[in-house]
């Protein structure tokens, strides 16, 4: 079996990989060009860094929309359930487009909400609000997109998962290359820092596209089964997306805290900064193909009553992934440096990410054991145990910072790397918490 499981988690994790390449690329080519744009980079780099946290302070809140349906449609798929494949697929559309509505009514107060926690230069405000203004024009396409990758996943296709986004990202990155620098040769000569919103909003709705197009292709018959309301039923649907939004909310609670905080030391650090999370999550692009595997076969087995296929699934995962994370420490610890280069041409931004490099060496081995567990209990649909690892990972995050700051009152680069132990003390407290509760969490309950 362990062969066969293998093959098996290659062919679905390897998709996911190769699309997950091009994420961290779609950051560093906003970025890049931010950071190539004018005399202000550190400005236009920060505008970036901080308009993209406002998405996805408001989309990570909804990333129960793919995880959700993720879990529960490959668990029916396991029970050979195409009514239940339909019905979530249907629900999560329906629920994504809601939401989507409510977020554009809502843009202006949000943004008000969301400026009263973020203290940032008035330049760096004014550039993330032209940003965010276009983008949010874009939330149908991308909730909805989060809803078909997760059920295109627990279908056990990866494959079209891929498709999409490789889609979704290489259009983001031509498009906000021509749009903000133009081409020359034509006289285009583009729109300047508006042309990296304007790119986003073309690629997410190319994303709809091919994914409708990918539905009416391989899944007619299942978008053609009966009633399929009567499928699955909506108590366990609202259950298991009540609790892993409240997951997003102390996944963003985290990652707000880390932007705001890094905003507080100045244009420079917070760019630095910004700059060494699009580094810090190279790996975890590569980690999650495995996470994404763990989470199909997990459902998979679930749905098919297997727990010895769930036992040897979580095993294998975690040896592929660990294995990840060790190549990833030598990765960073050979060309970090070449990293940051290619982010930024800014010789002080360049100067202030260099010192935190080691941390950076050492975050596969302490984040990849968190991803991959989210897999394994989304797959299972233990979503109340990740809720609760998550509003412990809130604590032990703000817990190290606060105290750290009791404790030693840091300022500029000595707060930065107060705020690197507490991200890392998050990851730690995700690890440990679903680590001691799998067997009661997921074994426990297939027998």
């Amino acid at each position: 079996m362990s062969r066969s499981l293998n093959r098996e988690i290659l062919r679905l994790a390897l998709p996911s990989i190769l699309a997950n390449l091009t994420v961290p690329l779609v950051g560093m080519v906003d970025i890049a060009v931010a950071g190539h744009l004018s005399s202000t980079a550190a400005a236009l780099i920060g505008a970036v860094s901080v308009g993209s946290l406002m998405f996805d302070m408001l989309y990570w809140n909804f990333g129960f929309l793919r995880a959700g349906t993720g879990g529960l449609t490959a668990q029916a798929f396991g029970r050979q359930d195409v009514a239940g494949c339909k019905a979530n697929l249907l629900r999560g559309l329906k629920l994504s487009l809601a939401i989507a509505l409510v977020l554009l009514v809502l843009q202006w107060p949000f943004q008000k909400f969301f400026f009263l926690f973020m203290d940032a230069s008035e330049k760096v405000v004014a550039l993330a609000l032209e940003y965010f203004y276009i983008r949010i024009w874009a939330a149908p396409a991308t909730l909805s997109l989060m809803v078909l990758r997760g059920w295109f996943v627990g279908m056990q296709d990866s494959l079209s998962s891929m498709l999409v986004d490789l889609t979704v990202n290489g259009m983001n990155v031509v498009a906000s290359i021509v749009l903000t620098l133009g081409i020359p040769g034509i006289g285009f000569r583009g729109f300047g820092f508006k042309g990296i919103a304007l790119g986003t909003l073309i690629a997410q709705y190319s994303g709809i596209v091919i994914a409708g197009l990918l539905l009416a292709g391989k899944y007619s018959a299942v978008l053609a089964a009966g009633k399929a309301g009567d499928a699955v039923p909506m108590r366990e649907f609202v259950t298991v997306n009540r609790d892993l939004f409240i997951r997003s909310l102390c996944l963003i609670a985290v990652y707000l805290g880390y932007t705001a905080i890094s905003a507080r030391q100045g244009d420079v650090l917070l760019a630095a900064c910004s700059i060494m999370m699009k580094l810090l999550m190279i790996f975890s692009y590569f980690t999650d193909g495995f996470a994404y595997a763990g989470e199909a076969l997990t459902g998979r087995f679930f749905g098919e009553r297997d727990p010895k296929g769930v036992r040897a699934t979580v095993r294998q995962v975690f040896c592929w992934s660990m294995g990840v994370g060790l190549l990833f420490v030598g990765i960073y610890l050979v060309g970090g440096d070449g990293m940051i280069r290619l982010m930024t041409s800014d010789a002080s931004v360049m100067e202030a990410a260099g010192r935190f490099l080691p941390w950076l060496v050492l975050i596969p081995l302490v984040g990849c054991p968190a991803f991959t567990w989210d897999g394994i209990y989304i797959g299972a649909t233990a979503s109340r145990q990740m809720r609760d690892s998550n509003l412990c990972c809130v604590v032990a995050f703000f817990g190290v910072w606060f105290l750290g700051l009791l404790a030693f009152r840091p300022e500029g680069f000595a707060a930065v790397h107060l705020l690197f132990a507490a991200y890392y003390a998050h990851l730690i407290a995700r690890s440990v918490y679903q680590s001691a509760f799998y067997k009661k969490a997921i074994l426990s309950r297939i027998g």
